[in-house]
C-alpha cells in the first residue's frame, strides 16, 4: 500500500468512520429511554413527524439531549486540544487543569449569594471561574517553565480545593442548591431545545476563534523561540486560544455541568491515528469528541436500565481514568523526567531537637483537647468545664464532655495520627513527596468499599470498616502493580495517583446516586468529619492500627532510610527491596482503611504532616515517625475544633477544613519550589 493511499484510508476510517459511528450511536440514544417506541416510530417523529405524544417525546426530550452530548462533547475535546498545545503539556485537559472544578465552585457559589448573576445559564460565572482557575494553576506551577507533572499536580490540588469549598456550600446551602449534584456530576438531560439553542452558537464562535487559531498554535508547537522568529506574536496567540477553549468549556458546564476526561481520550485518540496539524487534529477531535461523549451517555442507561440517570460525568471519569493510566504509562521517563525526579521535596529543615518539637507539638495537642472539650454551642467554657470535673458536680455537663466532647477529639487525634503514619509510609515507599493515602487511590478504595457495603448491607453497619479494608487492599494491589511497571518513578506515580483516585471518585458518585443516598449526608462522610464520633469509633477501629500495625511500623522504619537511598545501593546493603515494599505498604494501606472507617475519605493530613515534619528535624525517618505522628493527630484535633465552633451551631466537615488549609500550603510549596 502506498503511503497516500494509506493517508486516505487514514483520513476516510478518522473523518467517515468517525461521523458514520456519530450517527449510528445518536440513533442508538434517540432509541434509548424508560417508554419504549419502535424504531419505526423514531424514523417517523425525525424525518416525518405528527402531532403525536411518542414523536413529540422523540424531537422534544430524546433528541435535544443526543444533540447536547455532540455539541458538549465535541466542544470539551477541541478545548483539550488547545490546552494540550499552550501548556505543551500531553495530559492538559479542563478536568486535569482544574477548570471544571473552578465553574462549578464559581456557578455554585453564584447560585447561593449572587442568583442574578446567573444570567444566560450562568455561562459569565462560570467563565470567569474557568479563566481564573486557570490562570491559578498555570503561575502556581511555573507558567511557561512548568513541567507537565508540576501543571497536572497543580490542577490536582486547586481540584481538591474548589471541590472541598463546593461541598461545604452544598451541605450548609442544601436547599438553594438543591439539584445540583447531580449536575455536578455532568448530565445530558434536556427537557427542551433551549440547552442547544443557548449553547450552539456560542460553541460556534469558539470554534470559529480556533480554526482561525490553528496555523498559528502549529507554529507554537516549533517552540515559542522558533515562533516568535517566524513572526508571530506568541502571548497573543496564546491568549486568544486560551480564552477560546476556556469558553467551550464554561458554555459546556452551563448547560450540562463538569464533563472530565472528553478533553483528554478524544484528542489523544486522533494524535495516536497520526495527525499532528492543528485544523483536521480540531475538526476530527469534535467528531471523536461528540462520538466518547454519547458513547458515556448510552453506556449510562445500559449500566442502570432504570433510567434513574447516572451521572454521565462519572461514566467518561470511568472510561477516562483507565486512559490516562495507559497514557503516563506508554510516555513514561521520557515526557515527565528521569526516575529519581523529586516533584516537591520540602528538603531545607529547621533541624530542630527532638526534644524541643516533640514536647511543643504535645502541648499544643493538650492545650487543643482542653479547649475541644471545654467549647460547645455557647462557646469557650473553661470554667464550666473545670467545676464539671473537679468541682460542683454537674452530671449533665460531665457525661457531655466524657460521653461527646472528648471521646470525638480523641477519634480525630488517633485518626490524624494514623492517617499521617500511613502519608510517611507511602512516600517513603513509593520515593514520591507527593505520595498519599487520598492522591494515590487508596482512600478512594477504602470509600469505594465503605459505600458498597452500606448499599448492598444498609442494615450492618458494622461491615462497613471490613467493606472499607477490602476496597483499600484492592486498590492498593493496583497501585502496587502500576508501581512495578512505572519503575517507581516518583513523577509517573504521581500521574497515576490521580488516574486512580478518579476512577474511584466516579464510582462513589455513582453509588451516591444509584443507592439513593441523602446527598448532603453523603457529601458530608465523603468530606470526611469526625461528626457523632465517639468511644464506639475509637475502640472498634483506632485501637487496632494502634496496638496491632503501628508496633510493625516502628520495626520496620528503618527500611525507609534504606529505601531512600535508591534501589541498587539499598540491595547492596543486604535489603529485599520488593518484599519490603509490599509489607510497608500493606502496613500503610490497613492504617489509612482504619482511617476512613472512622472519619471517612479526609485527604491532606498524609501529604502535609509529613512534609511539616520534614521541614522541623529533617528527612530521617527515624526522627520522622513520632514528629509526624504528633503533628498528623494536631493537625486534625484543630481541625475538629474549628468545624464544631467556627459556624456554630453548625459544623463543617473536618475533611473539608483539612483540604482548605492544606492545599494553599502545598500550592505554596510548589510556587515556592518552581
Amino acid at each position: 500500500m502506498t503511503s497516500s493511499l494509506r493517508k486516505l484510508l487514514i483520513a476516510v476510517l478518522t473523518f467517515g468512520g468517525g461521523t458514520a459511528l456519530l450517527c449510528l450511536l445518536t440513533f442508538i440514544h434517540i432509541n434509548q429511554g424508560s417508554v419504549s417506541i419502535s424504531v419505526g416510530t423514531v424514523i417517523d417523529a425525525i424525518f416525518a413527524p405528527e402531532d403525536t405524544l411518542e414523536h413529540h417525546t422523540v424531537r422534544v426530550l430524546r433528541m435535544p439531549r443526543a444533540v447536547m452530548g455532540i455539541i458538549a462533547g465535541g466542544a470539551l475535546a477541541v478545548a483539550g486540544v488547545v490546552l494540550q498545545t499552550v501548556t505543551k503539556n500531553p495530559l492538559s485537559s479542563a478536568s486535569t487543569l482544574g477548570i471544571h472544578s473552578g465553574t462549578y465552585f464559581a456557578v455554585v457559589f453564584s447560585t447561593v449569594f449572587f442568583p442574578a448573576a446567573l444570567i444566560g445559564n450562568g455561562i459569565i460565572v462560570a467563565f470567569i471561574g474557568g479563566i481564573t482557575t486557570f490562570l491559578i494553576v498555570f503561575s502556581l506551577s511555573g507558567g511557561n517553565r512548568a513541567s507537565p507533572v508540576r501543571m497536572v499536580l497543580a490542577g490536582m490540588i486547586v481540584t481538591f480545593l474548589f471541590s472541598s469549598l463546593t461541598s461545604l456550600l452544598q451541605i450548609f446551602y442544601e436547599n438553594e442548591t438543591a439539584g445540583l449534584f447531580l449536575w455536578g456530576s455532568g448530565t445530558l438531560v434536556q427537557n427542551d431545545w433551549s440547552g442547544v439553542q443557548f449553547s450552539l452558537p456560542i460553541v460556534a464562535v469558539g470554534l470559529m476563534i480556533i480554526f482561525i487559531m490553528t496555523f498559528r498554535m502549529d507554529t507554537l508547537t516549533l517552540g515559542d523561540d522558533v515562533a516568535t522568529a517566524l513572526g508571530q506574536n506568541v502571548h497573543l496567540v496564546k491568549f486568544i486560544s486560551i480564552t477560546a477553549a476556556v469558553l467551550l468549556t464554561s458554555v459546556t458546564v452551563s448547560v450540562v455541568g463538569p464533563i472530565g476526561f472528553v478533553g483528554l481520550v478524544a484528542p489523544h485518540i486522533i494524535k495516536l491515528i497520526g495527525y499532528r496539524k492543528h485544523l483536521p487534529l480540531v475538526i476530527a477531535s469534535f467528531i471523536w469528541g461528540g462520538n466518547v461523549l454519547l458513547f458515556a451517555d448510552v453506556l449510562a442507561r445500559v449500566i442502570d436500565p432504570s433510567f434513574s440517570e447516572l451521572p454521565v460525568g462519572a461514566i467518561t471519569a470511568l472510561v477516562g481514568a483507565p486512559w490516562l493510566i495507559y497514557l503516563v504509562l506508554r510516555m513514561k521517563r521520557n515526557k515527565y523526567g528521569e526516575e529519581n525526579t523529586s516533584v516537591i521535596a520540602g528538603k531545607a529543615s529547621a533541624g530542630l531537637s527532638l526534644k524541643v518539637v516533640i514536647p511543643v507539638l504535645l502541648g499544643i495537642i493538650m492545650i487543643t483537647l482542653f479547649v475541644s472539650s471545654a467549647s460547645g454551642n455557647y462557646g469557650f467554657e473553661p470554667v464550666l468545664l473545670w467545676n464539671s470535673i473537679f468541682g460542683e458536680s454537674n452530671d449533665f455537663m460531665l457525661g457531655l464532655i466524657m460521653d461527646l466532647r472528648l471521646p470525638r477529639a480523641l477519634v480525630a487525634l488517633v485518626s490524624g495520627m494514623i492517617l499521617a503514619v500511613s502519608g510517611l509510609i507511602f512516600q517513603g515507599v513509593l520515593r514520591n513527596p507527593l505520595a498519599d493515602p487520598s492522591v494515590i487511590g487508596i482512600t478512594s478504595g477504602a470509600g469505594v468499599g465503605a459505600l458498597l457495603t452500606m448499599y448492598v448491607f444498609s442494615a450492618a453497619a458494622v461491615w462497613i470498616p471490613v467493606g472499607a479494608i477490602i476496597g483499600s487492599f484492592i486498590f492498593f494491589v493496583f497501585v502496587m502493580v502500576m508501581a512495578i511497571r512505572a519503575q517507581f518513578q516518583p513523577t509517573i506515580l504521581a500521574l497515576l495517583g490521580i488516574g486512580v483516585s478518579a476512577f474511584g471518585q466516579a464510582i462513589i458518585q455513582i453509588l451516591v446516586v444509584r443507592a439513593d443516598l441523602n446527598v448532603a449526608s453523603a457529601l458530608t462522610w465523603l468530606s470526611g468529619t469526625t461528626y457523632a464520633t465517639g468511644w464506639s469509633e475509637l475502640l472498634n477501629y483506632l485501637i487496632w492500627p494502634i496496638v496491632i500495625v503501628l508496633p510493625f511500623v516502628l520495626i520496620r522504619i528503618r527500611d525507609l532510610d534504606t529505601l531512600s537511598l535508591g534501589d541498587d545501593t539499598a540491595k547492596g546493603l543486604g535489603l529485599k527491596v520488593m518484599p519490603v515494599r509490599f509489607q510497608l505498604a500493606l502496613l500503610a494501606t490497613l492504617l489509612a482503611a482504619f482511617g476512613v472507617a472512622a472519619v471517612g475519605t479526609i485527604g491532606f493530613v498524609g501529604l502535609i504532616a509529613p512534609h511539616l515534619s520534614r521541614l522541623l528535624v529533617g528527612p530521617s525517618n527515624q526522627r520522622l515517625l513520632p514528629v509526624t505522628m504528633l503533628v498528623g493527630g494536631a493537625m486534625l484535633v484543630v481541625a475538629d475544633a474549628l468545624s464544631r465552633t467556627l459556624l456554630a451551631p453548625n459544623e463543617i466537615p473536618s475533611g473539608i477544613l483539612v483540604a482548605i488549609i492544606g492545599a494553599p500550603y502545598f500550592l505554596w510549596l510548589m510556587r515556592k519550589r518552581s
